[in-house]
């Protein structure tokens, strides 16, 4: 459902990116190449482990590949346009391309926002009912746990671009970043958008505050749980198996709270495009990472399949 034609004369924007000289966009082309690779390899590699070994068929690491699966469509989404740019004299993107560039884009990071709640709530049950964690948290509710999360983050994310693609934009047609995100196209409209960046701003805090409340609160009985624990041992085991969760939340809530939590989306608007590329190419570099330096499980999963290659 496409905003109507007649709202807007404009019918294609241009992405001016990162640089204008040809030289250092060759950089960094080849610099983003080599991180979105990495990115998608790291990510895959870890969907791949958890699907052929069977000691990681665990709600933990399902949902570890659900959050591997969004990070390579989260990163799939803008950087391949963005290294397509670097590399040619036209930047320009189509009204529609753009709309559904921001409406994948926004429903892939409202899904994670609720996502890592799902995943916090995984970790509090695993810690606070370790002897009823499998029958709490069967596959039915993992399951059932993810359509609806995913379902969520699609809708909130369709109801929030048709408001701002709906917009009249009657020129210029320049967007300053290096993807189509919300609070820079809506900065071309043709129209006083202060009271709809107020309501954004509310919508940014029910998105983003309210699931990172929820985070917090698990961990807070999480960490009264860890604390009843009496060897030393025990308490730094459970503690271990929140630390790659409590990074990932960091990497990708800071940035997002920075960028969507201020009324004024204008300030600033090279730092801003500089923030929106670390939690849209790094944290999806980073996760894949974190989880497989900090986890014995993924790590030994990776040698037994290099060794039955070698085998074979």
């Amino acid at each position: 459902m496409f905003p109507a034609s007649n709202h807007s004369s404009v019918t294609e924007f241009v992405l001016l990116g990162f640089s204008n000289d040809p030289a250092l966009n060759k950089i960094l082309f080849i610099i983003f190449l080599l991180l979105y690779l990495c990115s998608v390899l790291g990510n895959g590699l870890i969907i791949i482990l958890i699907y052929l070994d069977s000691r990681l068929h665990t709600p933990m690491y399902f949902f570890l590949s659900i959050l591997s699966l969004l990070d390579m469509g989260y990163i799939t989404t803008t950087v391949p346009q963005m290294l397509v740019h670097l590399l040619s004299s036209s930047k320009l993107i189509s009204f529609a391309s753009c709309w559904l560039q921001m409406y994948v884009f926004g429903a892939l990071g409202f899904i994670e926002c609720i996502f890592f709640v799902v995943m916090a709530y995984d970790r509090y049950v695993a810690i606070c009912f370790p002897l009823r964690y499998m029958l709490i948290l069967n596959w039915n509710l993992c399951v059932r746990l993810v359509v609806v999360t995913w379902v969520s983050g699609f809708f909130l994310s369709l109801v929030h671009t048709y408001f701002t693609m709906n917009f009249p934009f009657c020129g210029p047609n320049i967007i300053n970043h290096y993807f189509c995100e919300g609070p820079s196209v809506r900065s071309l409209a043709c129209m006083d958008i202060h009271l709809i960046e107020i309501v954004d701003f509310f919508l940014s805090f029910f998105i983003v505050l309210v699931p990172l409340l929820l985070i917090l609160a698990s961990y807070v009985r999480i960490t009264m749980a860890i604390l009843k624990i009496k060897s030393t041992q025990g308490r730094y085991k459970a503690f271990s198996t929140c630390v790659s969760h409590l990074i990932v939340v960091t990497l990708f809530y800071v940035p997002a709270i920075y960028i969507y939590m201020r009324p004024n989306s204008n300030y600033a608007i090279e730092r801003d495009k500089q923030i929106s590329l670390f939690y849209n190419m790094f944290t999806a570099l980073l996760n894949p990472v974190v989880y497989s330096l900090r986890n014995k499980d993924i790590k030994a999963a990776f040698i037994k399949i290099v060794m039955q290659n070698r085998v074979v």
